[in-house]
C-alpha cells in the first residue's frame, strides 16, 4: 500500500476509456446506455451511481480505511443518511457538544420521527454507560468539538459500544483521516462535512459518510439512492482536486494556529486558550493518542474588561468574519453572537460559551500576515473599550 499522501494525489484506478486523463473526467450524464437488455452497464442513472461520484467514493473509503464512501450534496445530508438508518423506537447517545445543524436535526425531525435521543458528555465513559437503555442502537460524538475543542477518546467510547452491540458513529469533519482514522479504532461509522478541510477552498458544499462493513454499506446505499442527496460529478471532481492537498494545508494551518497560541498565551487580554494540539491543554494525551494533530481551529477568551469582543471581531481584516472553517483563508467567529445565538446567556454559560469567547479557523496565509492582523485588531478593541 503507498503512503497516505501520495493516495491523497492518486486515487483508486478508474476506467476512464483508456484516455490516458490523470485526473478522473466529469461523467456530466444522467443516464448510460445499456450494451443490450441482457447484458446492463455498470451504470444506469446517475443518482444510482456515477463514475466521477465513484471515483470519490473509492478514494474516501481508501483515505479512511473503510469498506465504502458514500457523498451528498452536503454534510447535514451525509449525517441525514448515516442517521436515516435507524428506525421508530431505537434510542442515541449523542454528544452534549455537537454542531448545531446535527442538534437541529436530531431533536426537530428524528424524534418526530420517532428517534429518542438522550445527550451525554462522551468524555465520561460512565455517563455513557449509564444513558445505554435495552433499545440504544448507536453513539454518535465529534472527537474535537466546536468551539471549545473538548476531546472524547474514539478507542474507549468504541470499546465500551462494542460491548453492547452498539455502533459507534464518528463526525470527523474537524480532523480529517489525514489526522486521525475512526475506524482504525473501532469506530463503525464516519462523517465529514467535506465542504470543509477534504475540499479546502470554500467553492463546494459536499458530505461523506464511510463505512467499515458490507452490511451497513447496503444499508447507507440504499438510503443515499432512495432520497438522491447525491454529490453531482463536477463537485466531486472539485472536492477531489482539495482533497490532493489536504495534508500541505493541514501541516501549514497547524504551524500557524501554534505560531499565534504562541503569541496570545503571552497577552493580559487573553484569559483562556482552547487548543488540545500543545502540551499544557486538557485533552492533548487522549488526542495525541489517536490522532497526528488537533486541525486548524482554536479558540480563546478575551477579557471583556479590557477588550471589547465585538469589536475585536469587527476589527479584523485578513480574518473574514463568516461561518465555516477548513478553507485556505482564515476565518473568524464570535459564537455567543453567530453560532450560539440562539442560546439564551444563561444557556450559552452553561455550554461554556462566554461574550468573549473567539473561535479561529485559520488558514493557509503567511502566519506573520496574520498576527499582524490579530495585533491591530486587539489594539483597535482596546481603543473602543477605553472610549465607552
Amino acid at each position: 500500500m503507498t503512503n497516505f499522501n501520495t493516495r491523497l494525489v492518486h486515487p483508486p484506478v478508474q476506467d476512464d476509456n483508456n484516455t490516458g486523463a490523470v485526473n478522473v473526467p466529469i461523467y456530466q450524464a444522467t443516464t448510460f446506455a445499456f450494451p443490450s437488455v441482457e447484458t446492463p452497464g455498470k451504470d444506469d442513472y446517475s443518482r444510482s451511481g456515477n463514475p466521477t461520484r465513484r471515483a470519490l467514493e473509492e478514494q474516501l473509503a481508501d483515505l479512511e480505511g473503510g469498506v465504502a464512501g458514500f457523498a451528498f450534496a452536503s454534510g447535514m445530508a451525509a449525517i441525514h443518511a448515516a442517521l436515516a438508518i435507524f428506525k421508530r423506537g431505537d434510542h442515541l447517545i449523542v454528544g452534549q457538544q455537537i454542531y448545531g445543524g446535527t442538534f437541529r436535526l436530531l431533536h426537530q425531525f428524528f424524534q418526530r420521527w420517532g428517534l429518542s435521543i438522550t445527550t451525554v458528555d462522551t468524555r465520561d465513559l460512565e455517563a455513557i454507560a449509564a444513558a445505554i437503555r435495552p433499545n440504544t442502537k448507536a453513539i454518535y460524538f465529534e472527537p474535537v468539538t466546536n468551539p471549545l475543542l473538548h476531546v472524547t477518546p474514539i478507542k474507549a467510547v468504541a470499546r465500551l459500544a462494542h460491548q453492547h452491540q452498539l455502533l459507534t458513529i464518528v463526525d470527523n469533519t474537524f480532523l480529517s483521516p489525514y489526522l486521525l482514522r475512526p475506524l482504525s479504532l473501532g469506530a463503525d461509522i464516519v462523517i465529514h462535512s467535506a465542504t470543509k478541510y477534504l475540499a479546502g477552498h470554500s467553492v463546494v458544499s459536499a458530505g461523506a459518510v464511510i463505512v467499515n462493513s458490507q452490511e451497513l454499506a447496503q444499508r447507507l446505499y440504499f438510503i443515499q439512492n432512495a432520497l438522491g442527496s447525491i454529490l453531482s460529478p463536477t463537485d466531486s471532481s472539485t472536492l477531489m482536486l482539495g482533497i490532493k492537498t489536504l495534508g500541505l494545508r493541514l501541516d501549514r494551518q497547524m504551524a500557524n494556529v501554534k505560531q499565534l497560541i504562541h503569541y496570545l498565551r503571552g497577552r493580559p487580554e487573553v484569559q483562556q486558550i482552547y487548543y488540545p494540539g500543545i502540551a499544557c491543554q486538557p485533552g492533548y494525551p487522549t488526542l495525541h493518542q489517536e490522532a497526528r494533530g488537533a486541525g486548524g481551529v482554536f479558540s480563546f477568551e478575551l477579557d471583556e474588561e479590557t477588550v471589547d469582543p465585538v469589536k475585536f471581531v469587527n476589527s479584523l481584516h485578513l480574518f473574514k468574519l463568516a461561518v465555516s472553517l477548513g478553507a485556505v483563508e482564515s476565518l473568524v467567529e464570535l459564537p455567543s453572537r453567530m453560532s450560539h445565538a440562539e442560546l439564551k446567556p444563561a444557556e450559552q454559560r452553561a455550554a461554556g460559551i462566554k461574550p468573549g469567547l473567539i473561535r479561529m479557523a485559520v488558514g493557509i496565509e503567511d502566519y506573520h500576515d496574520q498576527l499582524a492582523d490579530i495585533q491591530q485588531a486587539i489594539k483597535h478593541a482596546h481603543q473602543s473599550k477605553e472610549e465607552l
